[in-house]
């Protein structure tokens, strides 16, 4: 999952190198976040969260083949 994440967050931004995903473990739920530069913030947010939603429900989508319990979150 955390490719997934990679690969899409990677292609939307100006600073691929600035991108990481990491892993996280909450209450049984896997929680993928995502870490960009500050001027590429709202590249992956997008207008009113869009590309953020968009982003989650592919993740999501990948998640529920394997029948996992996943999120993403977006932090500074």
């Amino acid at each position: 999952m955390e490719e997934l994440v990679k690969t899409i967050a990677v292609s939307l931004v100006d600073n691929p190198d600035e991108v990481s995903v990491s892993t996280i473990e909450k209450d049984g739920e896997i929680v993928i976040e995502l870490k960009v530069a500050g001027a590429d913030m709202g590249k992956v947010i997008g207008k009113q969260g869009r590309i953020a939603k968009a982003i989650r429900v592919v993740v999501k989508a990948a998640a529920a083949k394997e029948s996992r319990n996943v999120g993403v979150e977006i932090v500074q």
